[in-house]
């Protein structure tokens, strides 16, 4: 084919498709045209037509949520019920924890208390009855030897009347009514004063006490008169209850 033929087959194709684009474009716009007169068309042959917008709906029926619902009254009540539980709890939890404390300071201190086998020995109670007049008896308190001596009426006058500068011991209750809170009875700790020996009651140049390991002598009052104890003969702490008892410790 020669050039100039080609040339003019080049415009026919592009006058057609101009054309074919025309008429495209033609025809969409017809149809706009068309739309936008719909609606007048419609109303003037009274066809109706579909309302695009949205309307609130008031009749349409709820659900009834109330029987779902906890009233006010209960749920301050449920409250209060709840503090009134933790109140409760939390007074039991303090009246166990104190229960608990002092049973546990109880016990504590029991253990650093002194025993019940200390406490028997702590004191001793002696039946005066049980000792006749001028006599002597040996009882063991605290571990230690015990004399209680009961007085004739001789031997208080002659412990009474002992003069004081006599005394090897003048210091420590020297007169016969600091060592004794009634005169008829003698409570001594029948321990020599010079090295713990046990003196024996009745004897000595005294008619007392006499150690005979080292040979200490004490007269009726438990002081010492000769020999090498430097002191009179110790005094326990005693009282009287009644006339009958004495409790020593």
């Amino acid at each position: 084919m020669r050039i100039k033929d080609q040339a003019l087959w080049a415009r026919t194709v592009l006058q057609i498709t101009s054309l074919e684009t025309m008429a495209a474009l033609a025809g969409l716009r017809r149809a706009a045209v068309g739309a936008a007169r719909a609606p007048a068309r419609l109303a003037a042959a009274h066809v109706p037509m579909l309302d695009q917008r949205r309307e609130k709906h008031v009749d349409v029926p709820h659900e009834a949520f109330e029987p779902y619902k906890t009233s006010t009254t209960g749920v301050a009540s449920a409250g209060e019920s709840r503090r009134a539980f933790q109140y409760v709890v939390a007074t039991g939890l303090g009246v166990t924890t104190i229960a608990a404390a002092k049973v546990i300071v109880t016990n504590f201190l029991d253990t650093m208390s002194t025993s019940a086998d200390v406490k028997a020995m702590a004191q001793l109670e002696v039946e005066l009855d049980t000792i006749a007049e001028g006599k002597n008896v040996v009882l063991k308190w605290q571990g230690k030897p015990l004399f209680v001596r009961h007085r004739t009426a001789q031997e208080i006058a002659t412990a009474v009347g002992t003069d004081i500068k006599d005394l090897k011991d003048a210091v420590n209750d020297p007169a016969d009514s600091d060592r004794t809170k009634d005169p008829k009875w003698l409570v001594l700790l029948g321990i020599c004063t010079h090295l713990g020996c046990v003196p024996i009651s009745h004897a000595g140049e005294y008619g007392g006490y006499f150690c005979p390991c080292h040979g200490s002598h004490y007269d009726i009052s438990g002081r010492i008169r000769k020999g090498p104890a430097p002191f009179n003969l110790e005094i326990p702490p005693y009282k009287f209850q009644g006339d009958n008892l004495l409790v020593v410790g």
